[in-house]
């Protein structure tokens, strides 16, 4: 293959990579935001009517609200604990971005997927998130800057994305 049209990623998963992703995820779909915003409204209602209702702090329902503030801050990251459980063992993966799409491999596996598999893509601070074409974005590519260890691979890792699939 083409060195211009070839993209080398050596890398170790990493529990915030799929953090990122899932963070890209929601502001695509947008409807987790809203459900946990509609969620932590209604706690926070249920939780100041019983406070000014008694007229004083219940314990019970104080340590409730806290609970789903925690539950609704923590679960994305026990999402990307659970996924980096199912894919750190596996160590080192070597991903290729082509013109054919990207390939992923470790000492256990190979992925193959041609570009027609992603609606899009959205570049972070740090990631590159490919986000499924289905509608619920049930998989996403997480391509991490720091695997690509050339300055300019980046800006043809760019260009191979934006040829193939749009910006979301």
């Amino acid at each position: 293959m083409d060195d211009q049209t070839t993209v080398q990623l050596v890398y170790r998963p990493r529990s915030d990579d799929t953090l990122a992703g899932l963070r890209v995820r929601g502001r695509v779909k947008r409807t987790g935001l809203l459900l946990r915003g509609v969620f932590l409204t209604l706690w926070v209602g249920q939780w100041l009517l019983s406070t000014v209702g008694r007229g004083s702090f219940d314990v019970i329902s104080t340590v409730l609200f806290l609970f789903v503030v925690l539950i609704v801050w923590g679960y994305p990251r026990l999402q990307a604990a659970s996924v980096q459980r199912l894919v750190g063992w596996q160590g080192e993966y070597r991903a290729t971005v082509s013109q054919a799409g990207i390939t992923c491999q470790t000492d256990h596996s190979t992925l193959v997927q041609k570009w027609t598999v992603f609606q899009g893509y959205r570049e972070t601070a740090n990631h590159f998130v490919l986000l499924s074409r289905d509608p619920n974005i049930m998989y996403l590519g997480v391509l991490p800057k720091r695997g690509v260890h050339e300055a300019e691979a980046l800006d043809r890792l760019r260009a191979i994305l934006d040829l193939h699939t749009p910006r979301v």
